[in-house]
């Protein structure tokens, strides 16, 4: 979507956004003193100047504004097509509204006080806008949201992809709403206490001294407007560069020939050689994921390139790096940094509402590997009896219990709770780690679950006069896992036999008449010994040879061998 920047210019420019938007909030916060009054404002005035108009600061900030600007100029005249996400269309549309709303503003207070010395007060911002022009104050006060909102949406777009994020961002966005809320009321009590003031002939007189004005007979307020009218034209000659400039680029990319970018589903998107992948899926009304803006930062925009692997540019340093952090396979790229030489296919691996949860680094099988683990079934007996016995909420109300209950159960002893499916529960376990472990935990889980029964029975069902009745059967093999669904109902899951044999498993405790059956190949993995209990050899349908299982009358009478690795 953007030009790429070098990473270090990235840097740089987040750098002076911050430098920038630590500029804004000081002043609305020294606004905000105006709550309190005038002499409150005047005295946050003198730290606020003493910080930002001293010489080194003053130049890194006005060193900020020129860079800041500079960029922002560049990735739109090399951005290939103006599409893009509201939020930045919003923050670029701001970028250029701020300069042509405060341009007054500036004008008459820091370049007023560079070319005259002008003291400017707030008795005399206040003076010239609040009183002499009420519109140009009301003018200020947009200009004031739309610095404030330009700068609260670049702080988003940098910190969503931060992990420490989420858990701060309704505190931040409080922030967001409260601070110029704060000045504009601070601003709001300081002209009606000024207005108040004015009456008094002395103190007016007294607070024009102090402002210093020109006293060579220059008329300040034309030269404020007139210069501030300069910058106004200046922006919009900046405006029509960056159209023609944009005009250029395109006229040498269509030089250059067409690409063609073919989707999953055989859509096909044209676009000129030097669009990226991103770029061609939004040309073409195509949702695809890129929770960074197209950035390079996220990894959330990233395809599988299924042909014209071959032609293809090599990937810059800073792709091979978001690549490493999410453990991507051979074959994907970022779409938003792929620019393509010759005709591509590509598939996107993420929805296209993917989070920022996505852009950090995952376990490599969860893209898709074939691994040796334990999965578990369990089925409350009988239940569609009981719910037609009993009215809907007491329905909901047990099952929200049971649920509750048995994902406990299964979380404590290091498993992944899969899905529930009606009243059943399929849980995994050694996703993460060996199949030994998988083992004994799924094993621990089934004791888990049925003391989890006796508890719920005694604490729910007691009063409703009926008891439940639960059937877990546990296997350990090979199954396909990785994350599978589509839009937000995806989740790490696991497919195949192994899945099949397992959940064929838990309907043979009705036959045993036993709460749990456990294959022997789980029990000699999970290393117990479990000969103690009853051992059949069954049939189970897509297995070509009998399996030999065990039937545990209560789960909870398991040996303690069968407990999960500290």
């Amino acid at each position: 979507m953007k030009a790429r920047l070098a990473p270090h210019l990235q840097r740089a420019r987040t750098g002076a956004g911050l430098v920038l938007f630590a500029f804004v909030a000081t002043h609305l916060l020294n606004h905000a003193l105006g709550n309190i009054s005038l002499e409150a404002m005047e005295a946050g005035r003198k730290v606020f100047l003493a910080v930002w108009r001293n010489p080194l600061c003053q130049a890194v900030f006005y060193a900020a504004i020129a860079f800041h600007l500079s960029v922002a100029i560049y990735t739109l005249v090399r951005r290939r097509r103006l599409k893009m996400p509201v939020a930045e269309a919003v923050q670029i549309c701001f970028g250029f509204l701020i300069i042509l709303a405060l341009a007054t503003h500036f004008m008459g207070t820091a370049a007023a006080n560079g070319a005259f010395e002008v003291n400017d007060t707030y008795v005399y911002v206040i003076l010239a806008t609040w009183v002499q022009a009420p519109m140009m104050g009301l003018l200020q006060a947009v200009g004031l949201i739309l610095v404030w909102t330009h700068g609260c949406i670049g702080i988003h777009f940098w910190l969503r992809l931060k992990p420490g994020y989420p858990p701060w961002r309704y505190l931040l966005l409080a922030l967001a709403v409260l601070v110029p809320a704060a000045a504009l009321s601070g601003f709001a009590a300081a002209g009606k206490e000024i207005s108040f003031l004015l009456q008094d002939p002395l103190w007016l007189e007294r607070q024009i001294g102090h402002m210093n004005l020109p006293t060579d007979g220059t008329d300040l307020a034309a030269w404020v407007y007139g210069r501030a009218e300069v910058v106004r034209w200046s922006v919009l000659g900046v405006i029509v560069a960056i159209l023609l400039g944009r005009l250029a680029v395109q006229l040498v990319e269509i030089s250059r020939g067409r690409i063609t970018v073919t989707y999953p589903d055989g859509r096909r998107v044209v676009v000129d050689q030097g669009h990226s992948v991103l770029e061609a899926s939004r040309a073409g009304g195509i949702p695809h994921a890129s929770v960074c803006g197209g950035r390079g930062r996220c990894s959330t925009c990233r395809v599988r390139v299924v042909e014209g692997e071959r032609t293809l540019p090599q990937p810059s340093e800073q792709e091979l790096k978001v690549l490493a952090r999410v453990g991507a396979a051979e074959g994907v790229r970022l779409a938003c940094q792929l620019r393509p030489l010759r005709d591509v296919m590509v598939t996107p691996l993420l929805p296209p509402n993917a989070s920022p949860r996505d852009a950090y680094g995952r376990p490599r099988h969860y893209q898709g590997a074939e691994r040796e683990i334990a999965i578990l079934f369990a089925d409350i007996r009988a239940f569609t009896n009981f719910a037609d016995q009993r009215l809907p909420y007491d329905v909901v109300f047990v099952i929200n219990q049971y649920f509750r209950a048995m994902g406990d159960a299964v979380e404590q002893a290091g498993g992944r709770l899969d899905k529930f499916i009606g009243d059943g529960v399929m849980a995994l376990f050694g996703v993460d780690g060996t199949p030994e472990e998988g083992a004994r935990q799924a094993l621990a889980a089934a004791a888990n679950m049925s003391r989890a029964m006796d508890e719920l029975n005694e604490r729910v069902m007691k009063d409703m006069g009926e008891s439940l009745r639960i059937g877990i059967g546990i296997h350990l093999g090979a199954a396909v896992v990785g994350e599978m669904g589509y839009r937000r109902v995806v989740s790490v899951t696991a497919i195949g036999d192994a899945v099949n044999t397992a959940s064929r498993l838990e309907p043979l405790t009705k036959d045993f008449g036993c709460e749990l059956v456990v294959s022997a190949d789980l029990a000699a993995r999970a290393g117990a010994d479990l000969s103690a209990f009853p051992s059949h050899q069954v049939e189970i349908r897509g297995v070509r040879e009998a399996m030999t299982v065990y039937a545990i009358p209560r789960a909870q009478d398991l040996p303690t061998s069968g407990s999960p690795d500290p």
